[in-house]
């Protein structure tokens, strides 16, 4: 008798076993849901319908990167199938609880540089995913809050204490962009939420015109709080993502988070359907949005020229 061996797909596998994802949010429920939704909308695009044939548990830091290890932990302890991670300290956590489970990130700063994969092409090892490219687009973010506000000559870098890794990395950027423009860069750290006021007022008694905050667990938390002092302190300020403008940030320039996170279930269909994480390659932004806030330029006395607005993607009135 002729027998003949096909390659078995883990939903295969698993016939009688629905796979379960683990998926691992540092940032506040509010915060990270309309993402997690986009996720849910991909997978259900693909065929995946939570609750009926795919399962996922989920673990929320609340703004606490501090609980990352043991919720990674958690949800390797639960044997899900594949966790998807959002951001880079929530991936590094994943990491480091296993080696063996697949790790999607749903979306990731800049992975390569973070030292969080082998190289975009070839990831290596067990986890692969989205890129924002968010250091890469640091100095072109500059250059556009400048071009909103010509007369700006002093720009403050809001960032974690936690993630002076990605900040070193990204003075190094901006600082040529920054001299090219005649702008003086100023950089401050929070330790946490409480200390968002103080820092505000130190940067404004510093004279600070523009602000640039680097994406973290914690600042993604408190992105209305900055828009809201932004606005009490009259700072021109710019993101990476929409959900800052949407909160009353002034301008935002980026990928769309949201898409990336739908994107990301298309890896865990792949990684389901038997691809290993290793041979699927790190997918990189393509378009980029750039969203203005005119309520919130009007806030700060601010009018943005005619030649930026017609750059917008989008524009809130």
């Amino acid at each position: 008798m002729l027998v003949v061996l096909g390659v078995v797909s883990l939903v295969d596998a698993q016939a009688q076993k629905v796979p379960r994802i683990g998926f691992l949010v540092p940032a506040p429920a509010p915060f990270a849901t309309p993402l997690v939704d986009a996720f849910r909308q991909g997978l259900s695009e693909l065929g995946w319908v939570e609750g009926h044939n795919i399962t996922i548990d989920y673990r929320w830091a609340e703004g606490q990167p501090e609980r990352l290890p043991s919720l990674a932990l958690e949800l390797v302890h639960l044997k899900v199938d594949i966790i998807v991670t959002s951001g880079e300290p929530a991936t590094r956590a994943a990491q480091r609880a296993t080696k063996t489970i697949p790790i999607v990130m749903a979306s990731s700063s800049s992975p390569f540089e973070q030292g969080i994969v082998a190289s975009l092409a070839r990831p290596s090892g067990n986890v692969t995913g989205l890129s924002a490219l968010v250091t890469e687009l640091n100095s072109k973010r500059l250059e556009l809050l400048k071009s909103a506000v010509p007369p700006l000559r002093r720009v403050t870098v809001l960032s974690y204490s936690g993630s002076l890794k990605s900040v070193h990395a990204l003075l190094q950027e901006l600082e040529d962009t920054a001299r090219s423009l005649e702008v003086k860069l100023q950089y401050l750290e929070i330790r946490g939420a409480d200390d968002l006021s103080s820092a505000f007022t130190t940067a404004a008694k510093n004279g600070t015109e523009g602000l640039i905050p680097v994406r973290h667990t914690v600042i993604l938390g408190q992105q209305t709080e900055i828009a809201r002092l932004s606005a009490k302190h009259r700072l021109a300020s710019i993101f990476d993502n929409r959900e800052f403008v949407v909160a009353d940030g002034l301008m935002s320039y980026g990928a769309s988070i949201a898409d990336q996170y739908r994107r990301a279930a298309t890896y865990v269909d792949k990684i389901l359907k038997g691809t290993k994480p290793a041979d699927l390659p790190v997918e990189q932004p393509t378009k980029f949005e750039l969203i203005i806030n005119l309520k919130s330029a009007k806030q700060i006395g601010l009018t943005i020229p005619p030649n930026v607005l017609a750059r917008a993607d989008r524009v809130i009135k």
